[in-house]
């Protein structure tokens, strides 16, 4: 690949990053859009921790927690 299609590629990596956060900050993404903007941050090995996020702990303490696989299927 050459150095101009490199700075092409970088630039789109961009403009696709920030047309998902306008979207998602301005209320209009579609559950689409929220998708691709999942598999985008995961496909860049971009994750968020709740051990350094107060935002990704206080939503994770929302969910349940499964001891074991039984429990996680409901059997008891």
């Amino acid at each position: 690949m050459s150095a101009a299609s490199i700075d092409v590629m970088a630039a789109l990596h961009g403009i696709v990053a920030e047309e998902l956060m306008n979207r998602i900050k301005d209320g209009t993404a579609t559950a689409a859009d929220i998708s691709n903007a999942i598999k985008f941050l995961k496909d860049n090995g971009i994750e968020a921790r709740a051990d350094k996020n107060a935002a990704v702990a206080s939503l994770a303490s929302q969910f349940p927690t499964f001891h074991d696989e039984e429990q996680a299927i409901g059997r008891h």
